[in-house]
């Protein structure tokens, strides 16, 4: 065996050091380098190394010999969740979900094991096989396809793995796994990292895709070191707020689709359901018509969803007027201020005012820049908008409303959901014919005021 050395590693951002000192010199964070014990040796692959496939070496091609078929995905039975990831999951993949404790990574992973028509092995290092069969019953007591093992060790995995051959791998979680190649604790640096590149070394040769879940540490970043993020190729991003009971579902990396898709699943008893139409919870449901509220167009990557807008315009109590955002960018909304007072001549320079966007989601797309307009102005003059009106456009300094991408996908989203008149940019090129939705072209802050308030 060779000798065991020890080095020195950033609990913070991994990187290695040759002795111990007080602040990394790479994310400049003190007092997270620690010791650790490693093991300068030879691994073996995740098998035999007698294998012939293992002993298969790569050989160069020319690009232009390169197949370029595009591989068969696996449906994983949830249309979110295949939607986020771009289809499916890619064979050989691997996949690191991350999301706060308690927001339900294990419940969407169990829940996916034992919908697929594939063969799983659900892995599991923080839950005995009877807590697992427990939640399991309550999502679907019938599934024959998953396997459920507790084990931490990367070896005794793959010596099931072997044995049962599974087709899709979950594994909960990377940082409770360990390998006897490195002789510090599950959870450090090391281990996370060997861990990781066992499972890619297996996914990459035996094509079975592999599923990990991550802890986040109290800053929300996913806990080891970042290289994690790099080594896998898609990582997913599981949030929401567990006093409410929707979850959203993001792509922050996918090698293999757009990183701009979102899946929004609603917190049932019996596991998660998956929400087809998210202007269910983005659109609040009222039985009086209130000023301060507008309902704009906004795109998720290429899913259309239509979100209310809330304002509240009042007299400031205090000298300095208030101006507070949730859900939509505070800077932003300062400038669309500053365009109403000097475009449009609307005093709200000595007004407090508050922007809320429904759902608990956040939202950059410009698109919503003319619904939040019509929110301020319909608070400010205290008279509601037509909840029959929805609005797609982006604001400029001069007080013009600018075209915006997609906007025929956006109108057609509006009439499917029963609005009546939407607002666009009169610069938008618009080919839409027979649509029973009315559409207003609009080029200034003023017309629109001037549709809505006369």
């Amino acid at each position: 065996m060779a000798k065991v050395k020890t080095s020195f590693f950033c609990q913070n951002c991994g990187t290695q050091y040759s002795k111990w000192q007080g602040q990394c010199n790479a994310c400049k964070e003190w007092n997270t380098i620690v010791e650790e014990v490693i093991q300068k040796e030879e691994k073996p692959a995740w098998r035999a190394t007698t294998s012939p496939e293992v002993k298969k070496a790569s050989k160069p091609l020319k690009i232009k010999d390169i197949d370029t078929a595009s591989e068969q995905r696996l449906d994983t039975g949830d249309a979110e969740l295949n939607r986020v990831l771009g289809g499916g999951i890619v064979p050989g993949s691997l996949t690191l979900l991350g999301g706060e404790p308690g927001i339900g990574k294990s419940t969407l992973l169990l829940q996916i094991s034992l919908k697929l028509p594939y063969r799983t092995l659900y892995v599991s290092g923080e839950e005995s096989q009877k807590q697992i069969k427990m939640r399991a019953e309550r999502i679907n007591p019938d599934a024959d396809n998953c396997f459920i093992l507790t084990e931490t060790k990367t070896q005794n995995i793959f010596r099931q793995i072997e044995a049962i051959a599974p087709e899709v791998v979950i594994i909960d979680s990377i940082q409770t796994l360990h390998t006897d190649y490195i002789e510090s604790s599950a959870g450090s640096i090391s281990q996370i990292r060997e861990t990781t590149a066992e499972l890619i070394k297996f996914a990459k040769e035996s094509n079975v895709p592999v599923i990990l879940i991550g802890h986040i540490t109290k800053d929300g970043s996913i806990a080891g070191p970042k290289i994690l993020e790099h080594m896998v190729d898609t990582v997913l991003q599981f949030e929401g707020d567990r006093n409410h009971v929707y979850r959203i579902l993001r792509s922050l990396k996918n090698r293999f689709g757009s990183t701009a898709e979102l899946g929004i699943y609603e917190m049932l008893g019996s596991g998660l359901r998956e929400v087809t139409n998210p202007s269910e919870i983005l659109i609040s449901h009222k039985e009086e018509e209130l000023s301060g509220t507008a309902i704009a167009t906004t795109m998720e990557g290429m899913r259309p969803l239509m979100i209310e807008v809330q304002a509240l315009v009042s007299s400031a109590v205090y000298g300095t007027p208030q101006r507070s955002a949730t859900g939509y960018n505070a800077k932003r909304l300062n400038m669309i201020l500053a365009v109403l007072e000097k475009r449009a001549g609307f005093r709200l320079g000595a007004k407090d005012v508050f922007l809320n966007i429904t759902g608990g989601i956040n939202v950059d797309d410009p698109a919503i820049d003319l619904a939040v307009v019509a929110a301020i102005l319909s608070s400010n003059e205290d008279i509601p908008v037509n909840k029959d009106y929805c609005f797609a456009g982006e604001i400029g300094l001069s007080g013009e409303v600018r075209p915006v991408n997609r906007v025929e996908q956006r109108i057609l989203e509006a009439e499917k959901l029963g609005f009546s008149t939407i607002f666009v940019s009169k610069y938008n090129k618009i080919s839409l014919k027979d649509t029973l939705i009315e559409i207003k072209l609009v080029a200034k802050i003023e017309d629109v005021a001037g549709h809505l308030f006369g």
